[in-house]
């Protein structure tokens, strides 16, 4: 698979447009990419194994998208294969009265996986340069000594999180980002499902509906995002999500290709550690 299809290049100045949230590639459909799909999550699970145990790297996996474009399904899905013992998820909704009282990184740092492990946040610190610009009024309740200029405020942030994202990959934290992008149609049918089936009727909010009045605002919000923290060590890839089948085999085929980069390997043990294997084995084998 080409992944730089997917990539928001550092640097470049992108517009969603141009990413057709359709595209499946050489892959037909859902049969045609099971078996590459059934093949990373397996791979996955060994990469992890040894992650742990090299125990020198952690993973941090971020997703945004609009509501319904597949997020949790993705997940569940595409982390089946690997232990739970070493993988955490977290989700971020509106910050608490504690959370608010610390400034809007506070929160995401106390939720980053130790080395080792996989972390992955369903929506991430970048709700505050996209819903955050979206509706401006959630700035009053941030308890901020100032508000910069209505501009300067979001180039604030994007530089603060670039920053950010780099102290984490200078200590060992790999970031991979993920939007999984899905048209505004789909996004309709979607909603629809939810509200026709009774066991679907629980993700369904009015919240959902009225904030597709702000679509085109998003839509920008994205666009300047990518193109402002779509970094050389922590750069943004634009999931095609319409056929959920597909981003699912995008989103592991990257995340695959990401740990076979770390060329991860078991520990070696020291030679006193290898001897004292040795006479663990032989008083295993003399036991009566």
């Amino acid at each position: 698979m080409n992944h730089d299809y997917f990539l928001v290049k550092p640097g470049a100045k992108i517009s969603l447009q141009d990413y057709d949230p359709e595209y499946t590639g050489k892959y037909l459909n859902k049969i045609d990419a099971s078996g590459v799909l059934q093949a990373d999550i397996e791979q996955m699970g060994k990469y992890q194994d040894i992650l742990y145990a090299q125990n020198t790297y952690a993973l941090l996996i971020i997703f945004q998208a609009m509501d319904a474009a597949g997020k949790d399904s993705t997940i569940k899905q595409v982390m089946s294969g690997v232990n739970p013992q070493g993988c955490q998820v977290f989700s971020f909704k509106s910050p608490s009265s504690e959370e608010l009282d610390h400034d809007y990184l506070w929160r995401i740092s106390k939720s980053l996986p130790e080395r080792g492990r996989i972390g992955i946040f369903n929506r991430s610190y970048y709700e505050e340069v996209l819903i955050t610009r979206v509706h401006p009024e959630i700035l009053q309740n941030q308890q901020l000594p100032h508000l910069p200029p209505k501009n300067k405020i979001w180039k604030q942030r994007f530089e603060e999180i670039n920053n950010f994202e780099k102290y984490l990959t200078n200590n060992g934290i790999v970031i991979i980002k993920f939007f999984l992008n899905i048209s505004k149609a789909e996004q309709k049918k979607r909603f629809l499902r939810r509200i026709e089936l009774p066991e679907k009727n629980w993700k369904f909010s009015i919240n959902d509906v009225q904030e597709r009045a702000f679509w085109d605002d998003y839509m920008k919000a994205y666009e300047d995002m990518f193109n402002h923290t779509s970094t050389e060590w922590a750069p943004w890839h634009i999931i095609p999500s319409n056929n959920k089948w597909f981003a699912r085999l995008a989103v592991s085929d990257i995340i695959c290709n990401q740990l076979k980069q770390l060329n991860l390997k078991y520990p070696i043990v020291s030679d006193k550690h290898r001897q004292h294997l040795l006479q663990a084995k032989t008083a295993l084998e003399n036991e009566e």
